[in-house]
């Protein structure tokens, strides 16, 4: 009979325990986007597979786009995603994920946001556990990507990328109005319109609460500033063989009288943590971008960039 002492069974148990420990810890650790699977085609040809498959679980399409020849984005919602929208007071960022269908080469990519990364950097109260599970069932689950390392739900919710940047709760003030009905009407007004470049993609209401979310395309087409339209921003940062498409549309938030959206030095930098500051594909290459996508926003939003509120 082999004897093993009590000495080894300890040092053997410490050992299983602490890799234990490195899996639980690797297992927290998320990235932005879930790449789904991968096919060859056209973009167009998967369209309406993709909207059935995620009508077949569960998930309502508000809207989509193409912001560019070889991409498609889709934006769906569900009673899930709407109570996470309403657990606090700001959380209305988390109403929608974000599909999308991308040509990279020959090969086709359906890629979506990671529910529980959005989750925690939005401040999400709360389990929505069920949809990431709805969305791996609608459309596959390869692998998490973005960032060479991935972030926990703390690094997360107090993300900034760096010294001097914004935080989730440092958004763009864009206009204020007397009520929650005159804010939402004055930015479908000015959507509408197409006031700044900006242009309706979806409309989610928050339900129990003022609070409305819009997505919005942004096109230099009618400013002639490349700097604040989706496809040259993303010709910058979204240059990595797995694309991260699905971070378009851009948001605004309307809650109760004010109206709102993240910073671009946030909304960008949490979906590319990564991201150098300086060299080919860097920030450094959309340093006026902040600036012009807020100008846009406010125009869309009625407001004035003279205004502080």
């Amino acid at each position: 009979m082999i004897k093993v002492s009590t000495k080894v069974l300890a040092v053997t148990a410490a050992a299983v325990m602490s890799m234990a420990s490195m899996v639980a810890n690797a297992a927290d650790e998320m990235k932005p986007f879930i790449l789904g699977s991968t096919g060859v085609g056209a973009v167009a040809d998967k369209v309406a597979d993709v909207k059935k498959s995620l009508a077949d679980n569960g998930f309502t399409v508000v809207g989509e786009y193409s912001p560019y020849e070889t991409a498609h984005i889709i934006i769906v919602t569900n009673d899930t995603l709407k109570k996470a929208a309403g657990s606090h007071e700001r959380a209305g960022y988390a109403a929608g994920q974000r599909i999308s269908i991308t040509k990279v080469g020959d090969q086709l990519q359906i890629s979506y946001t990671n529910p529980a990364y959005m989750a925690a950097a939005y401040h999400v109260k709360g389990n929505i556990s069920a949809v990431t599970d709805a969305m791996k069932t609608a459309l596959g689950s390869i692998k998490e990507y973005g960032p060479a390392e991935g972030l926990d739900a703390d690094d997360i919710a107090g993300y900034h990328y760096t010294f001097g940047m914004e935080y989730f709760d440092e958004p763009y003030s864009l206009a204020e109005y007397d009520s929650y009905e005159e804010a939402v009407a004055a930015v479908e007004k000015g959507l509408a319109a197409k006031a700044g470049g900006a242009s309706k993609v979806y409309r989610i209401d928050i339900p129990g609460k003022k609070q409305t979310l819009f997505g919005v395309a942004l096109s230099s087409e009618s400013t002639g500033n490349k700097y604040m339209d989706d496809g040259f921003i993303m010709t910058e940062i979204d240059f990595k063989e797995l694309r991260s498409t699905a971070h378009l549309p851009y948001d605004i938030l309307v809650t109760g009288d004010e109206v709102e959206a993240l910073h671009a030095r946030f909304r960008i930098a949490v979906n590319f943590p990564d991201l150098s500051m300086m060299g080919d594909n860097s920030f450094m290459n959309i340093m006026p971008s902040p600036d012009a996508i807020k100008e846009s926003l406010t125009q869309a939003a009625g407001g004035s960039a003279a205004e502080d509120f």
